[in-house]
């Protein structure tokens, strides 16, 4: 099989296994909003987040304990996206911009899947495009790995036929927003291309929830 059959062969195999989750994800996100009326968790909430230990933007560890008494609005991608990640970032900052002072509850985070290229400098540079509310995350390959599982973050290495070189390749990934409470509690999740003003109203409903009464 040709180089270009094979990498042909890969993206199929993992777009279809995108189109699945989203299948999946839509399902869910119909019962997440039924419970956001009640105020309740939606029974699949135990499947997203978990502890982890990385190192932000400026070289300092960071665990999901620094992020206690905030929300969290987490997504997974890398620094050489050509697209996707951009995209799905801006509309997190629409979404801040839109809640106002109520977006200074929450903190939005970067995390990456390519530890090997996106070193703290990059993410720095990368995640200030965004606004300076943004962390940007990164690790070893094993801590990657161990909150990529936690979080349910798809990643796939392709590497293009007509590479230059061991460092020219993309990253194939899964683009779900996830937005945890203030114990790191999964409350609800946004889809790839979510609008900001989508996302500001759902995530208010959740704000409001949790206000002290």
């Amino acid at each position: 099989m040709s180089s270009a059959m094979t990498l042909f062969w890969k993206l199929h195999v993992f777009f279809m296994q995108l189109v699945v989750a989203t299948f999946v994800v839509a399902g869910l996100s119909h019962l997440e909003v039924k419970a956001a009326s009640d105020a309740t968790a939606p029974p699949f909430a135990s499947l997203f987040g978990g502890p982890f230990e990385l190192v932000d933007q400026d070289g300092q560890p960071k665990s999901d304990k620094d992020f206690r008494g905030k929300f969290m609005l987490i997504y997974f991608g890398y620094v050489n996206c050509p697209a996707i990640c951009p995209a799905n970032l801006q509309q997190m900052a629409v979404a801040l911009e839109q809640l106002g002072a109520a977006g200074k509850k929450i903190q939005p985070i970067f995390i990456s899947l390519d530890p090997a290229r996106d070193t703290p400098a990059k993410l720095k540079e990368f995640v200030a495009n965004f606004g300076s509310d943004f962390i940007g995350l990164t690790g070893t390959e094993a801590q990657i790995k161990s909150v990529s599982k936690a979080y349910k973050a798809i990643r796939r290495k392709v590497t293009l036929p007509e590479q230059e070189s061991e460092d020219d390749y993309l990253v194939f990934h899964s683009t779900l927003m996830l937005f945890m409470d203030t114990k790191g509690k999964f409350l609800t999740l946004f889809p790839h291309n979510t609008r900001g003003i989508e996302m500001a109203k759902r995530m208010r409903k959740y704000l409001k929830a949790q206000a002290p009464s």
